[in-house]
């Protein structure tokens, strides 16, 4: 069994501000930023990586018994042949890293943790403490891009086979044919989910730290995400949880519909009604309804679902979202969650099988980590993963950013394409000083 020393100890300093001091001295990072929330952990330094927690034997260390942080990011579809973009390709396949260093704020404050496989050295602790209580004030910078546009034709083209496959004539025949044409069960897809890839060019080497403190200060609304390793990195600003663990009572959330949110709040709450009502976009949110329903009914108890949707509003956009909570059935794990409910039909579709199937068969590029499930877990096996939406993976001078939405019988491809502009405008954000 691994024993993995924890020293954690409260430290007077702004989270953000520290993890910008500290960083200049580590190649790997780590980010989990609720905006919404003080529950934030930003890592540095990898100490060891874990395939499995349950051989893991944490020994609690300092003033404050907080538990170790391990953090996860993991891929869409790790399975998928298509190639990957060049950038997303140099991460290695890891599932639990343990950090050297991580910085947290909580509702008790903010803590810096130190992480070793040996008995922590405390000259290490009071430096990194001195360090980041030193800490000025971090400020913002303007990153110029350069987008690099895809084919709207070609995305019409593929929204119309994925129509096709998922045998949107809406005849037996039409069905039958289509189901055939592309290898999958009769009439078996009813939603998929489909992405756009856009790459991006920059003036200057992109920096982690620009693009994360502007997503975490600017407008964008969510839950913040940097995974950095060596010079290559994926960050981004998610509004939607997959699963967060506390004790034995789990949460999820539906989050499919898409509206924009206008100019003022009365045309937000005009477009918020016009959304509710609309009867595809009901459609796409209920499959994911019934989905985490599902899952939350085979492994938890005490499932409470609601069976009308509200609204989420975020900057530019609103999403019809469901609350999902329950109480998990003892021997049940996080990462059994997670594994049980990624992907969901939000950013996969239905039946999620068979829709990754056809995922596979009509986008030409491999997803990496963007609609990935992304988080963290510390030594008592609570913590939280969110879908990374929203997101992009940079090197250098080069990068691509990543949005999608969920095609159903009824569908318009052009409606579709500028929706996920629209999605677009939360990781375009992360080069904007100023918003």
């Amino acid at each position: 069994m691994a024993k993995v020393h924890s020293f954690t100890c409260p430290i007077e300093a702004d989270v953000v501000d520290a993890f910008c001091v500290l960083q200049r001295g580590f190649t790997d990072q780590f980010v989990y930023y609720r905006k919404d929330a003080p529950v934030r952990f930003m890592g540095l330094g990898r100490c060891i990586a874990f395939s499995s927690l349950e051989d893991v034997d944490c020994l609690k260390e300092g003033p404050s018994h907080h538990e170790p942080v391990f953090f996860s990011f993991n891929r869409f579809d790790a399975e998928n042949p298509c190639p990957p973009d060049p950038l997303s390709e140099a991460f290695p396949r890891l599932r639990f890293m343990l950090p050297e260093v991580v910085l947290i704020e909580d509702e008790q404050g903010v803590f810096l943790q130190v992480n070793s496989l040996a008995p922590v050295y405390q000259g290490r602790v009071e430096r990194f403490a001195r360090q980041a209580q030193a800490a000025s004030h971090r400020s913002r910078r303007t990153v110029e891009v350069a987008l690099e546009m895809d084919s709207r034709d070609a995305w019409i083209s593929q929204v119309e086979e994925a129509l096709g496959a998922m045998g949107a004539l809406g005849t037996q025949e039409a069905d039958a044919e289509n189901a055939s044409k592309h290898g999958l069960a009769k009439a078996s897809v009813r939603k998929v989910v489909l992405s756009r890839r856009l790459g991006v060019r920059a003036t200057e080497p992109f920096s982690s730290k620009d693009l994360l403190v502007n997503l975490i200060d600017g407008s964008a609304k969510g839950t913040v995400l940097l995974y950095r390793y060596a010079d290559v990195f994926f960050c981004g600003c998610t509004p939607e949880l997959l699963v967060r663990k506390r004790g034995d009572r789990v949460e999820s959330m539906c989050l499919a519909g898409t509206a924009p949110t206008g100019t003022s709040e009365a045309e937000r709450k005009m477009l918020a009604a016009r959304l509710m009502a609309d009867e595809k976009n009901r459609r796409e949110h209920d499959y994911v309804v019934q989905f985490v329903r599902n899952v939350f009914g085979r492994t938890c108890y005490n499932v409470d679902v609601p069976d009308v949707p509200g609204i989420l509003a975020l900057t530019n956009i609103q999403h019809l979202h469901t609350p999902a909570s329950a109480s998990m059935l003892e021997g049940t794990s996080l990462w059994d969650m997670v594994g049980d409910l990624h992907p969901t039909p939000a950013v996969a579709g239905t039946p999620v099988g068979e829709a990754r199937l056809l995922i596979r068969r009509i986008e030409p590029f491999n997803r990496g980590f963007f609609a990935g499930a992304c988080g963290y877990v510390d030594g008592a096996g609570d913590g939280e993963f969110s879908v990374a939406l929203r997101t992009g993976v940079f090197d250098g001078e080069r990068g691509y950013v990543y949005a999608g939405c969920g095609i159903v019988s009824g569908s318009d491809p052009a409606a579709e394409y500028d929706e996920i502009a629209m999605k677009l405008q939360t990781v375009l954000s992360a080069f904007d000083g100023e918003a």
